[in-house]
């Protein structure tokens, strides 16, 4: 399953290596790579890699900028490049170059270079692209609630009270990495969202806002602001749009695309990341993956999220929707390490019965909180309102909460953070496979933040 959505009803990756694609490309591969010695960059500068908001993040968190930042080596690229293969996108925390071609004999040249760790089939088939639009009516209906509907998504969790207090996300900035959003920039009540820019690691240069209305609703949990008719849960944030899914097929190179879009959050100084996405099948069954390897570093997007952390940001992400099925379980990233992975309950505070279950294969405590995720009000791509089922809700509406938490809170760490989230749940004295911690007051969080991390410091 790749983004986690069941209706209700019917700067480049890394900085200074730009991203190519061809349409005539049938296979694609990832090249990891075994060092970073050819670098023509320095820790000592990390102004040539990352902005200037990305690198006082990590500084007023204490966090250090380390090998993992630097980018891959263009030496290697160029050494890739020459062997007749495009460059898709490159991964600079995992180190690895993911490549298109029609002949795969020139992966086995590559191979043999000296700085090649391993390849791997990420991808094959034929790329499509759509850009039909859906008609627009834009009559959404307006409430007596200042946050019309959505009040409820932002009441259980109490954070409503933090908006109350000045703090609506204002000066954070979110990331949403999804699989497009469609109309957001024609919907009237999308009109007044901070977006600051958007970026298609998929289709470079396609239109984001013509594909996918998944990561449109998705945002509309997050970035509304259109009082009497729906006020979302961080409504004064800034927000970048990153695609990262193709919704035309199901193959590893998807996470691929997440790890550039991730990383690039990364570069210009995103806080917070929301991403309603999660693999465990695929078009080639032979990937599809295993509860052994729910462990928080097998998949590389589960590697990449448990990083985020460590670089100063915030994950936020979806449990997944395979609580009915023979599956069940969370999946990846929900897998990861320091990262918020959100289940779904309905208005009535009840587990949604699609909502993925943990732990993981290690033992870890998943989901970690829940927050509305069935009957959840979203927008849809004709400019009204809906509702919708999905751990891809429940995750959004957690994240922007979050964010204003975060904005109340500044001097607390990423990790501290996600702490004070889980140990504010209503289930902390006993958390479980099914809620996590449960349901979070984030109010009560905001208020006794001071005294819990102060006294541990003494």
């Amino acid at each position: 399953m790749k983004r986690f959505f069941l209706a209700a009803f019917a700067l480049t990756a890394t900085i200074g290596v730009s991203a190519q694609f061809t349409t005539t490309d049938t296979l694609k591969y990832r090249i990891s790579l075994t060092d970073k010695a050819a670098t023509t960059y320095s820790l000592s500068q990390p102004g040539r890699f990352l902005s200037e908001k990305a690198i006082a993040r990590r500084q007023r968190q204490n966090l250090s900028v380390d090998s993992t930042d630097l980018p891959v080596c263009a030496k290697y690229i160029d050494a890739i490049r020459k062997k007749g293969v495009h460059i898709v996108v490159t991964g600079k925390w995992d180190n690895f170059v993911t490549v298109s071609c029609n002949d795969s004999t020139l992966i086995h040249k590559i191979a043999k270079l000296p700085f090649v760790r391993f390849t791997e089939k990420v991808w094959h088939g034929n790329m499509k692209m759509t850009s039909k639009r859906d008609t627009l009516i834009n009559k959404p209906q307006k409430s007596d609630s200042l946050y019309g509907p959505a009040f409820a998504q932002i009441e259980m969790s109490r954070a409503n009270r933090l908006h109350e207090a000045g703090f609506k996300g204002q000066g954070m900035t979110i990331a949403v990495i999804d699989a497009g959003f469609h109309n957001a920039d024609r919907i009237a009540a999308m009109q007044n969202i901070r977006v600051l820019g958007a970026r298609d690691f998929v289709y470079p240069g396609s239109d984001i806002y013509a594909e996918s209305s998944h990561g449109m609703s998705v945002l509309s949990c997050i970035a509304m602001n259109e009082p009497n008719i729906m006020v979302g849960t961080a409504p004064e944030a800034s927000f970048w749009l990153l695609r990262s899914e193709d919704d035309y097929s199901e193959h590893l190179v998807e996470q691929d695309y997440w790890s550039a879009a991730i990383e690039f959050a990364d570069s210009v100084g995103v806080d917070v990341v929301n991403t309603s996405l999660g693999y465990y099948t695929f078009d080639d069954p032979s990937k599809n993956y295993r509860y052994r390897d729910l462990d928080g570093h097998f998949a590389l997007m589960s590697r990449q999220a448990s990083k985020v952390a460590d670089k100063g940001m915030i994950l936020v992400c979806s449990a997944g929707n395979s609580g009915r099925g023979s599956w069940k379980k969370t999946t990846p990233p929900g897998d990861a390490e320091n990262v918020l992975t959100v289940g779904a309950i309905d208005k009535k505070g009840v587990l949604a019965p699609f909502s993925s279950i943990g732990n993981t294969a290690d033992g870890r405590v998943k989901p970690d909180v829940v927050a509305v995720g069935q009957d959840s009000d979203v927008m849809g791509t004709d400019g009204n309102l809906r509702r919708a089922n999905g751990t891809s809700f429940s995750a959004p509406i957690m994240c922007g909460m979050v964010t204003c938490l975060w904005q109340a809170r500044p001097n607390l760490t990423a990790k501290q953070i996600i702490e004070l989230v889980r140990s504010s749940g209503d289930r902390v004295d006993f958390p479980d496979n099914i809620y996590g911690y449960g349901v979070p007051d984030l109010w009560k969080a905001y208020q006794n933040s001071s005294q819990m991390f102060s006294k541990r410091q003494e």
